[in-house]
């Protein structure tokens, strides 16, 4: 669920005074407007400060095998942004203290926290109402300050939530579940984590109505998955795995709401998300892709060969071994299979020698 933490200003190391309220709900502001005219001086130097303050985000570099794209780097790594969140939260309290004596135009914007740490979204001008964009809504949005090949255009452009190749890239994949979080009117600034530069700027100036996913027919369901599938499999053939994977990823989540046992295309989408995170050098969550193929088919010799290779890379030799051998009981010519479990017997060898070297140092 999305979290929305409201925050105040107050000056540092001054006592804060909470206004009373009365029995029908209204705030007191007698006393509040005694003491800013008791001290004006003070307060206004504490408006002054407020405004000199600008929160210095952590520049945390966060490894990542495949690319050097920042944004890629925060889809990757959610935890990243623990720190950032830690510190900002910090600084919200600090500050909190102040609020209580300026101005209420001087209250600082809201934040929201991306549910998978991707991002965070300072509120610079709260939207209306309480509607959203989904699925199909078309969204006439001002985009600024994203690096140049983030494929997105500078200044105003129309996005379609859920339509679109400007989806398939990794900052396409951001401004979408941001554009999902924004009211009409809303302006908002987007902060990643590990990112020492300016933040990002959106603003949502309109948007028409879209639909959940819960509201579409089986049938609607079944073609947008067909559709992110056909996508996929025309990324990964131009060498482009993390674009497919996240067709992939979109096709399986429409298909995941269908009642069971579902389409049997969830098998072949399985599959192939798995082979992407194999060359994203993600083979944990390929084991677990392939684990879901085998579910449901369990003599599916490319989620065991798959399984396989994310074993042997996961240093589970023993399962490794059991996959592939699977694979070529059935398929004993299969060339892929034969090699990949020769480097994996390679690999037992060197292991049982370093260990046999370091019984024989126990005992010397």
């Amino acid at each position: 669920m999305f979290r929305t933490v409201h925050s105040q200003w107050k000056g540092p190391g001054r006592q804060m005074e909470t206004p009373s309220v009365n029995p029908t709900g209204e705030k007191d502001t007698s006393q509040l407007k005694q003491q800013w005219e008791r001290n004006p001086q003070e307060n206004f130097d504490s408006t002054t400060e407020f405004r000199q303050q600008t929160p210095n985000l952590p520049t945390e570099t966060l490894e990542l095998k495949m690319s050097s794209d920042p944004a890629r780097q925060f889809i990757e790594n959610p935890q990243g942004t623990e720190k950032l969140v830690t510190r900002l939260e910090g600084d919200s309290e600090k500050s909190h203290e102040s609020t209580r004596e300026m101005p209420e135009f001087l209250q600082a914007s809201d934040v929201w926290y991306c549910p998978d740490g991707s991002f965070i979204k300072k509120i610079i001008i709260r939207g209306q109402g309480l509607d959203k964009p989904k699925l199909g809504s078309r969204c006439r949005v001002l985009i600024l300050g994203f690096p140049l090949g983030s494929g997105l255009p500078e200044g105003w452009t129309e996005l379609t939530v859920g339509v679109g190749p400007w989806r398939e890239k990794t900052w396409g994949e951001l401004i979408e579940k941001c554009l999902e979080s924004m009211c009409q009117g809303e302006e908002a600034e987007l902060q990643l984590p590990g990112h020492s530069g300016p933040p990002f700027r959106l603003t949502l100036d309109s948007f028409t109505q879209g639909r959940d996913s819960w509201e579409l027919e089986i049938s609607e369901k079944e073609a947008l998955a067909k559709e992110e599938h056909a996508r996929g499999s025309e990324l990964f053939r131009a060498g482009n795995p993390e674009g497919a994977a996240r067709c992939y990823g979109r096709a399986l989540r429409l298909l995941l709401t269908l009642p069971p046992p579902g389409p049997p295309e969830r098998t072949a989408l399985h599959a192939n998300l798995a082979a992407c995170q194999l060359l994203l050098g993600q083979p944990q969550l390929a084991a677990q892709s392939c684990d879901r193929v085998l579910e449901r088919d369990p003599g599916h010799l490319k989620a065991l060969y798959r399984r396989g290779v994310a074993q042997a890379a996961l240093g589970n030799l023993e399962k490794a071994t059991a996959d592939l051998k699977k694979v070529l009981a059935v398929d004993p010519k299969n060339r892929a299979a034969q090699e990949e479990l020769g480097k994996v017997v390679i690999q037992g060898k060197k292991q049982d020698a370093g260990l046999a070297q370091g019984l024989r140092k126990m005992f010397v």
